[in-house]
């Protein structure tokens, strides 16, 4: 096994390279097909029909862009979390998905990146189901972890030879430190899920942003003691930014 990392639209790729097939550790950024295009034909010279399978983690913009065009173009398999139903779904789905693409474009704009074409279907389609434990299917060397919080879906990767996890979104490096991601639905989960990552003591830990880490007790203590108490949403957000300005115009006497 040997995991190569390459730098995505506002997202690190990982793309792990066996003998005779590829594994993607998540469905990366529309943007991001491109790259992995040109990395498999012109470095690792080998043909797209290699990647056999790609594991989306959650469904955001960077995690979930590509899967669905790299499956046409490759006739891979694509792997995600046994939860029923779609993350987006209903009236709220459809603004919460055009909200999660207008800020990966704000944050690609943060980072100086050019314009590209993000859009992605809201409503993921499967091969497999992944539950809490199970191996991902052709790559027995990799368990998959329900890690649950900054959606109701997100997964963790384990690959148990190296004791490497990739935990995507679960947490970020922000200015050389461990924070939490935004959003955070499910708090209660989500600091359910850092205790379970950390007792498996992992060797290091793989992160969709910030690279390979390892972080010492502090730093998990500190991620710990940041985790939010409450849900952490753009809804919420909003609505204490309207609170504040109206109190700001309209105090109280």
């Amino acid at each position: 096994m040997k995991l190569h990392k390459l730098d995505g639209y506002i997202q690190s790729i990982y793309l792990v390279e066996y003998k005779d097939k590829l594994l993607l550790l998540d469905g990366c950024s529309r943007a991001d097909i491109p790259v992995l295009k040109h990395f498999i034909i012109r470095t690792l010279q080998r043909p797209m029909s290699d990647l056999n399978l790609i594991i989306v983690t959650h469904m955001h913009p960077d995690h979930a862009g590509a899967a669905h065009k790299l499956r046409t173009l490759t006739g891979c398999k694509i792997a995600a979390a046994n939860v029923p139903g779609q993350w987006y779904h209903g009236l709220e789905g459809v603004l919460m998905h055009l909200t999660d693409m207008l800020l990966a474009k704000w944050v690609a704009k943060r980072m100086k990146k050019p314009r590209r074409n993000i859009w992605y279907s809201s409503k993921l389609k499967t091969d497999y189901k992944l539950n809490d434990g199970d191996a991902l299917p052709n790559f027995p060397d990799w368990i998959a972890l329900a890690t649950q919080g900054h959606t109701d879906r997100d997964i963790s990767l384990h690959h148990v030879p190296s004791n490497r996890i990739y935990v995507a979104d679960l947490m970020v490096k922000v200015k050389g430190n461990y924070i939490p991601p935004f959003p955070v639905f499910y708090p209660n989960r989500y600091r359910n899920s850092l205790h379970k990552i950390i007792d498996l003591k992992p060797d290091s830990i793989i992160l969709a942003h910030g690279g390979e880490v390892q972080p010492s007790e502090q730093e998990f203590q500190h991620l710990l003691n940041c985790a939010p108490k409450v849900p952490k949403t753009h809804w919420r957000s909003v609505k204490m930014k309207v609170s504040r300005a109206l109190k700001l115009k309209y105090p109280v006497e």
